[in-house]
């Protein structure tokens, strides 16, 4: 197994690290697992973690309209305000603009919000 893509594969996996971790505690460790046990037990154990990085711990908030969707994307690759319009190639001012209501999307912004920050271009459409 590579990947874990359900919930159901994760607690499959997770039952057989439990069973690993068991065994070996009730036998004084884990030097009592074979080096077979222990290589499978650690392939699963990053199995589990690849699983569980990818799971929000709490359901985020999906953004309502442009605003958001920016303040999201600055949250999600910690950036302030100034930054986010240095990744987009825009002034300062510009972005600003945009995000006090000044200022429309154009066309050239709304391809950099696409291909730079993968913003959904029907939410660009309907929100812009």
């Amino acid at each position: 197994m590579y990947k874990i893509n359900s919930e159901t594969e994760y607690r499959q996996v997770m039952d057989r690290i439990e069973s690993y971790l068991s065994r070996a505690t009730a036998q004084g460790g884990g030097e009592t697992l074979s080096p077979k046990e222990k290589e499978d037990l650690k392939h699963l154990s990053l199995l589990a973690e690849s699983w569980e990085d990818g799971v929000p711990i709490m359901p985020l908030r999906q953004p309502q309209n442009m605003v958001e969707m920016l303040e999201f994307k600055m949250f999600e690759r910690k950036l302030k305000q100034k930054e986010l319009a240095e990744v987009l190639g825009i002034s300062a001012t510009r972005l600003s603009e945009v995000m006090q209501g000044k200022r429309k999307v154009n066309i050239d912004l709304a391809k950099r919000l696409y291909t730079i920050l993968e913003i959904d271009p029907a939410f660009i459409l309907e929100k812009a």
